[in-house]
């Protein structure tokens, strides 16, 4: 509770009242104590006007006029002269002495104060003014015992009061902060939570209705704030997935351009005079594009489309992409592609199905001739009761356990220094979108094995 704003509020909403309270106490406990005094002078005045109306009353009717006034003795001055009117046997010598006729706020404050915290048994003199200038002034004993009393009474019920006021109105004001701030707080803060778990729902944005100005414009920052965050993680989500797909195009592009470059290299061969006029063009431009979708490909990845399921003919897949892939050898390489297995009919998007097998066998090629290592890519298939396999073997000098450990990351899972990881990345998720699993089953220095199930179940 101290740690919240509405206890915080309530503790000090009862210390500033409790001060305030003693702050009102103080003089009113030394108005107490005059009109505790003057009320005595007034009975002194009483009696002894009783005792000059009839000079004979006896000795035992002037003790009970002293009793009744509570003072000891009683001394009138009037014209000039001064008169011990009413007097009995005072217990101690008088020890202080108060003139009440013009007193000063601060000295009645102060005899006040200590009076309320002297426990002695004094005898006190107070001097005051005659009621209806029945004299010049009227002196009076007393014991200070009674007005010590009195005044830890009317401080004791003084203090009770001030209590039940400071909790009325502490309660009132917690729950009026309460109500008009603390929410109106909570309900901010609480939209800040729940926008944080899911910045792009424009759903969870506060909608500014407080009509408290300042917590108002608090919540008018906030939405405007939540509302330009949430437009700008839109687009750059949008940025995101169109560099990602950007990436994508671009380096299944650049394969396909990299198979154009080796064509145009042909081109030169030819003695046709307007072919050598065209072919040096052409292999620049084609030049310039491999180098363009190259640099395209610091964009991430984005989202495949759903395969368009259709009965293919692996080998005729195979067929291209070995097709494709030789012309990036040379007889020097030795290096050949082969396809090894029954002639196998599968269910699967023919499209993402020629490229998963391109990025699998470039990437092998690549390794073979980064390695200097001559043999054969071997791609196999086989089918069983529930699904077909296909694997992708190469001679290559193996991964590292680098490569290994993010080896379906995009540019993170490269398996050559100037690779980018897009090319098995990609493979890995079109695999996954035939509902399998691309895997890595074998690696080392004889080289590695590729391979991914084609689940029939989807078919």
């Amino acid at each position: 509770m101290f740690k919240t704003l509405s206890g915080r509020f309530l503790i000090l909403t009862v210390l500033f009242v409790m001060l305030a309270e003693i702050l009102i106490f103080v003089p009113s406990i030394a108005r107490f104590r005059l009109d505790y005094l003057n009320a005595r002078i007034e009975r002194a005045q009483i009696a002894s006007l009783a005792l000059l109306a009839d000079s004979e009353l006896s000795p035992d009717l002037e003790q009970e006029l002293l009793s009744n006034a509570q003072v000891y003795n009683v001394v009138l001055v009037r014209d000039a002269a001064r008169q011990l009117v009413l007097s009995s046997q005072i217990p101690h010598p008088v020890e202080q002495s108060f003139d009440l006729r013009d007193p000063r706020p601060w000295d009645l404050v102060r005899d006040a104060v200590i009076r309320l915290f002297d426990p002695t048994d004094a005898v006190i003199r107070v001097i005051g003014l005659p009621s209806q200038q029945a004299g010049q002034l009227i002196e009076i004993t007393l014991d200070a015992a009674p007005l010590r009393d009195a005044m830890i009474d009317y401080g004791r019920r003084v203090f009770v009061l001030s209590l039940v006021i400071s909790v009325i109105t502490a309660a009132s004001l917690f729950f009026a902060v309460r109500v008009l701030i603390v929410v109106p707080i909570k309900r901010v803060a609480k939209s800040m939570t729940d926008y944080s778990q899911a910045p792009q729902d424009v759903r969870r944005i506060l909608t500014p209705d407080s009509n408290i100005t300042e917590i108002q414009e608090a919540e008018q920052a906030l939405h405007h704030l939540q509302a330009e965050l949430s437009a700008a993680l839109r687009h750059k989500e949008r940025l995101a997935a169109l560099g990602q797909a950007v990436a994508k195009i671009s380096h299944d592009l650049r394969n396909i351009l990299s198979s154009v470059q080796l064509l145009s290299d042909r081109m030169e061969e030819s003695q046709d005079p307007m072919v050598q006029k065209i072919a040096p063009r052409l292999m620049r431009s084609v030049s310039r594009a491999v180098s363009l979708t190259e640099n395209t490909l610091a964009f991430g990845r984005a989202g495949e489309p759903s395969p368009r399921m259709e009965w293919v003919d692996l080998s005729d897949i195979v067929s291209e992409v070995s097709a494709l892939e030789t012309l990036a050898l040379t007889p020097d390489d030795g290096i050949k592609i082969a396809y090894h297995g029954p002639k196998l009919t599968l269910r699967a998007d023919p499209e993402q199905l020629h490229r998963i097998l391109q990025n699998l066998v470039r990437n092998a090629r690549q390794a073979m001739q980064a390695g200097s290592c001559q043999g054969d890519i071997v791609i196999a298939g086989a089918e069983t009761s529930g699904t077909w396999t296909i694997t992708v073997t190469d001679q290559g000098p193996g991964l590292s356990q680098k490569a290994r450990d993010k080896l379906f990351q995009a540019f993170a899972g490269g398996t050559r220094k100037d690779g980018t990881g897009l090319g098995l990345a990609i493979a890995a998720e079109l695999v996954a979108g035939h509902g399998g699993t691309l895997d890595l089953h074998a690696t080392g220095p004889d080289g590695s094995v590729f391979g991914f199930d084609l689940p029939k179940s989807l078919t």
